[in-house]
């Protein structure tokens, strides 16, 4: 059986916005009905509504927390990986996935963006999320220009576009 595709989504942690709320779940459940799996950082915010849009949809969802306790991952977590690494997990859950998908984000965010990028791993950003996502889409992170991280306007275009990016490559 080849592996399954697995896909990282990132941005916000904490309270979020109803219309990022919107977006992260509509995402994680075109990631499920993709038949990728999803992979997050396994706390609140994006990634908890990413989580639960996948659940919903049917998908497997896999959290990568930052602490060595497995019960501070949200809910929808079908797989908790308790790193112990604190921030150092963002170079991990970067690796775990085939290609990311950026939705709003600050700090955090962009440690795991510049990880990806780094290691040449697909990068997609929604447009209308804000954050990270919003100043980062169709651009570079620096002057070597190793990945283009390509600005869409909805969670399916996300989906779609990543997924063509990675096969691919």
């Amino acid at each position: 059986m080849p592996k399954k595709i697995q896909i990282l989504i990132i941005g916000h942690n904490g309270s979020i916005a109803p219309e990022v709320a919107k977006i992260a779940y509509e995402t994680g459940a075109e990631v499920a009905k993709s038949g990728a799996v999803l992979i997050t950082g396994g706390m609140d915010g994006v990634m908890k509504e990413a989580c639960h849009g996948a659940k919903d949809a049917g998908g497997l969802t896999v959290g990568i927390i930052p602490q060595s306790d497995p019960s501070f991952a949200n809910e929808y977590c079908d797989i908790v990986i308790p790193s112990g690494m604190g921030l150092a997990r963002d170079f991990l859950n970067a690796l775990s996935g085939d290609g990311v998908i950026i939705i709003g984000g600050g700090s955090g965010t962009l440690s795991e963006t510049c990880a990806a990028y780094m290691h040449k791993k697909p990068i997609v950003a929604i447009k209308n999320s804000g954050g990270i996502a919003e100043k980062y889409a169709d651009q570079y992170l620096d002057h070597r220009k190793s990945v283009l991280i390509i600005g869409v306007s909805s969670p399916k275009e996300a989906v779609q576009v990543i997924l063509e990016k990675i096969n691919s490559t």
